[in-house]
């Protein structure tokens, strides 16, 4: 079948081509700019606060000076050398990513400074609360002025890399949906190649622009010099056949595999070039004592933090849910945890005590519910159990606050895997596996990923992916994301 005249007939963004062009070498000079303005700044805060405001409060600290030298030529020259190292001024990374290099590289630098003064003797004159204000306002300065000018360099067009994606199945839809959640990234989808072009729902959204018998020509018309084959189905003579035929025309060739749900954090590529052969390791990194010990401290240090931080809040919701209805106010529940052992997890009581009963009669009443249920093991509109205290908790997660005594305790953590009852063990398949090496969690992927909203399949392939890919970042990125969740009430009920 022969593509509707009207999508062949595209006209190609000439224009998007030419800045993205200027913009491989303009966008690195504005970000070396923008970095330079906010290391500067940072240095220059952090003074003031140390030599200026501290000691206006406690009179006893020394005068602290520092070399303009520093301030704006050695300090900023280490942060430069340490950012192209890790290719921030070329590579287009997620907004979270992005912020862990850049947490990793200010760590870096106030190291180097600490040593550095150390072995030239001028420790002595180095403050290491200057030290430590330095590290706080270059990392939250470079956060701030790398988000707001990549987004003017993208909406003038020298951020952005057009791309043309070969496929418009559900591997290009992950990719369109992520270059449209990351605006920053800077990829512009030019056009899309593909065959079966009536059944994808892509192709109303971008241009279709030939088909993989005419690849070549489509890449030339499109004038792009970065093409992504998003084609995992292929097979290896198929794709190989592609690559070969697109590869002379585009200065990059992106490939992706299909290697959905894999362990891909800490994935380490080793090549065999005699036999031409690729090998991907994947490591398991809750199954290291190491890693297992840092979550655990990272548990406690944050989880006392907390506790004591929301203990007034626990005790008024205490009250609130016992003279809301009949009934203790906490929900003693058993729930699986590491290695599938049974736990007692505490939350605030939600439900009528009578709950089972009342479901029972629901569904009987109402047997569409009882299809709803068995799909996301939750209902979503109208819960007869829910009492009045319990919608308000629900809707805020309130409900779940008690859950830090067991994180305290050992058998949950701040961030893991969803806590699932001993009932769906077997429902869970061979996944469970995975999930029950490590302890469940008050907050974690799924959760943060639409919570209620993804049904109970979705929710297993999440919270697999989470134990396979742990890092003490992505702990700490969920908590901050679990914020954001609460407060937009996002799939709660």
């Amino acid at each position: 079948m022969t593509p509707p005249t009207h999508i062949l007939a595209v006209k190609q963004p000439v224009q998007a081509n030419i800045y993205s062009r200027v913009g491989r070498y303009v966008a690195p000079v504005i970000l070396i700019a923008a970095d330079y303005v906010a290391v500067v700044l940072a240095i220059l805060t952090a003074w003031y606060l140390r030599a200026v405001l501290l000691p206006y409060h406690f009179p006893t600290l020394p005068p602290f000076h520092i070399n303009n030298t520093y301030v704006y030529f050695v300090f900023p020259l280490t942060y430069f050398l340490f950012l192209a190292y890790e290719g921030m001024y070329k590579k287009r990374l997620p907004f979270w990513k992005s912020v862990e290099i850049l947490f990793k590289i200010c760590a870096y630098v106030s190291a180097l400074a600490i040593v550095v003064m150390y072995f030239t003797g001028k420790a002595e004159n180095i403050s290491r609360a200057f030290i430590g204000l330095t590290w706080f306002f270059s990392f939250m300065y470079l956060i701030s002025t790398r988000y707001f000018t990549k987004r003017i360099l993208v909406g003038i067009g020298l951020w952005q890399k057009p791309v043309v994606i070969v496929g418009a199945g559900k591997t290009a839809e992950i990719l369109a949906k992520s270059f449209e959640d990351e605006p920053n990234l800077g990829y512009k989808i030019i056009g899309l190649v593909e065959d079966n072009y009536v059944d994808r729902p892509l192709i109303h959204k971008y241009p279709h622009i030939g088909g993989f018998a005419n690849v070549e020509q489509a890449v030339i018309n499109s004038r792009v010099q970065d093409v992504i084959i998003a084609t995992p189905g292929l097979a290896r003579e198929e794709m190989l056949n592609l690559v070969y035929r697109i590869q002379p025309y585009v200065r990059n060739l992106t490939i992706v595999p299909d290697l959905f749900g894999v362990p891909l954090s800490n994935m380490e590529i080793e090549t065999l070039y005699n036999e031409k052969t690729v090998m991907l390791k994947a490591r398991n990194n809750l199954s290291l004592f190491r890693n297992r010990f840092i979550k655990r401290l990272f548990d406690v240090v944050t989880g006392i933090f907390i506790f004591s931080f929301i203990s007034p809040i626990l005790v008024v919701l205490y009250l609130a849910v016992k003279y809301d209805s009949h009934g203790p106010a906490l929900h003693v529940a058993r729930r699986l945890g590491k290695n599938g052992e049974e736990f007692v997890c505490y939350k605030f009581r939600t439900m009528h005590v009578n709950a089972d009963n009342m479901l029972e009669e629901y569904f009987q009443q109402n047997p569409e519910a009882k299809e709803e249920w068995d799909k996301f093991a939750k209902l979503k509109n109208e819960d007869p159990r829910v009492t009045k205290a319990g919608k308000w908790l629900r809707k805020y997660s309130l409900d779940e606050l008690p859950q830090i005594v067991n994180v305290l305790i050992g058998n949950m953590s701040l961030v893991g895997p969803r806590p699932y009852l001993p009932r769906e063990k077997a429902r869970m398949g061979y996944l469970a596996n995975t999930i029950l090496e490590t302890v469940p969690g008050i907050t974690g992927l799924w959760q943060v990923s639409g919570r209620n909203e993804i049904e109970f399949e979705g929710r297993l392939q999440l919270d697999s992916w989470y134990v396979r890919n742990w890092s003490v970042w992505h702990d700490m990125v969920l908590l901050l994301k679990t914020v954001n969740v609460v407060l937009g009430r996002k799939g709660a009920y």
